[in-house]
């Protein structure tokens, strides 16, 4: 048996997330559903670095699965690319020692935010950004996000807090950058919240519409009450970039 490791992408807006789910389309069951069609195992069980929601997408999901196929890594990439719909694919596949599990062993995660803050909804960008139709000034944005770097209690960002043992997380890096018309905000760190980044982006975007003072960041971490950080922006924006090991 390999323990066999997958990159994967997809774009999540018709996914009812990662997690199989009955009467409901997600990531792991399609994947799942092409990978017994060719390696035709009884159906495996792929475990994921991490759940992404309904809406969410990513560029490099990481998951890994035991398989005694043997089919070359090349060749199951391709077979396996057969059988998936257009909206997923695999990047590659590495056969990694028996003990790795993309979930445990992941170190840190690197999410972005993207914000289309044009006045004209751009309908290319409909399933990839949130387009609030009011402009926003991604300088204050990026002066206030560096109050996320290090180790914090982010529980003002976590929807129905607890969802886990701690809401202490550490953020690696953070950039608030403009692309035309969008706004990227990526955010590095060694684990997210439930609807972590996604409330961090809804906060961002208060003060770059100068609805709040850059100040504003570092008091919502302090107090540590999700009524004072801003809404959950939509599942649509965010994508999972990578993961590290």
């Amino acid at each position: 048996m390999r323990n066999l490791k997958f990159t994967l992408r997809y774009d999540g807006t018709d996914f009812s997330g990662w997690q199989s789910q009955r009467n409901h389309r997600t990531v792991q069951e399609t994947f799942e559903h092409a990978v017994a069609a060719i390696t035709c195992e009884p159906r495996i069980r792929a475990n994921a670095s991490g759940r992404t929601d309904a809406g969410v997408h990513a560029l490099g999901q990481i998951v890994n699965f035991y398989s005694a196929t043997r089919l070359d890594e090349e060749t199951l990439v391709k077979a396996i690319n057969s059988k998936l719909p257009p909206d997923m694919g695999v990047l590659d596949c590495v056969a990694v020692g028996q003990a790795f599990c993309a979930n445990r062993d992941a170190v840190k995660k690197l999410y972005r935010f993207v914000i289309n803050d044009s006045r004209i909804p751009d309908p290319f960008l409909r399933r990839t950004a949130w387009q609030p139709r009011r402009g926003v000034d991604a300088a204050p944005m990026h002066e206030a996000a560096q109050a996320l770097l290090g180790r914090h209690d982010f529980r003002s960002f976590e929807s129905e807090w607890p969802n886990r043992l701690s809401s202490f997380r550490t953020i690696f890096s953070v950039s608030v950058t403009r692309h035309e018309e969008t706004v990227r905000i990526e955010i590095e760190a060694d684990g997210f919240l439930y609807n972590m980044m996604r409330a961090i982006a809804g906060t961002l975007y208060q003060i770059g519409r100068g609805y709040w003072p850059v100040s504003k960041m570092r008091d919502v971490i302090e107090i540590r009450d999700r009524r004072e950080a801003g809404i959950t922006a939509p599942p649509q924006g965010l994508f999972l970039v990578k993961v590290t090991y």
